[in-house]
């Protein structure tokens, strides 16, 4: 299973910030342990609830129930992506460490009756929002306090100025040129 919870640039930046990876990695090559440690640790809540998740269903089938019930889980707000909180902006994101964010939005449920967009899974804020164009075709509703996505709709057109920033900061990020801590877009 690949897992990314926040998406691949998002939890790339989190994880060189988290263990202070350092451009030269051979001043900290420890650093990369630290970082895989807190992705596989996160990795194993997930695994446990995707074996929970199967076991349950598999029962549910067993008693004629072929369609899952909508128990307001994180699952279904799912599109297939495999994302357990997206962030589509790179260097927002959650500060806390991956396993925390993991547990808290695995055991999390939307009432029924409310909209699932407008609560954080992560961070639990309602009706908290900011919209965040990302150069090509979609604009986000992203979480203001921690950059999670609650939603995405089709834009209007392209914005090269955007996307042209995007692919800027993260070729910064990628050569671990960006030390800048997480920031909201802007």
């Amino acid at each position: 299973m690949h897992f990314a919870p926040y998406g691949f640039r998002a939890t790339y930046h989190h994880l060189c910030l988290s263990a202070r990876i350092p451009k030269d990695l051979e001043r900290d090559p420890s650093s990369l342990v630290r970082a895989v440690q807190e992705l596989h640790h996160a990795r194993e809540l997930r695994l446990a609830d995707e074996r929970d998740y199967a076991n349950r269903r598999r029962a549910e089938k067993a008693r004629g129930m072929r369609q899952a019930e909508s128990s307001g889980s994180w699952r279904n707000t799912q599109s297939g992506t495999g994302h357990v909180a997206y962030c589509p902006h790179p260097t927002f994101h959650p500060s806390e460490p991956l396993p925390v964010v993991v547990e808290r939005v695995l055991s999390s449920s939307v009432p029924p009756g409310e909209a699932p967009a407008s609560t954080c899974r992560v961070c639990g804020r309602h009706d908290n929002t900011i919209a965040w164009h990302e150069g090509a075709y979609h604009l986000h509703q992203l979480c203001r306090d921690c950059g999670v996505s609650l939603g995405v709709q089709r834009a209007d057109a392209p914005d090269p100025m955007p996307a042209a920033r995007q692919d800027r900061q993260w070729k910064d990020i990628w050569t671990l040129r960006n030390e800048s801590p997480r920031s909201r877009p802007g």
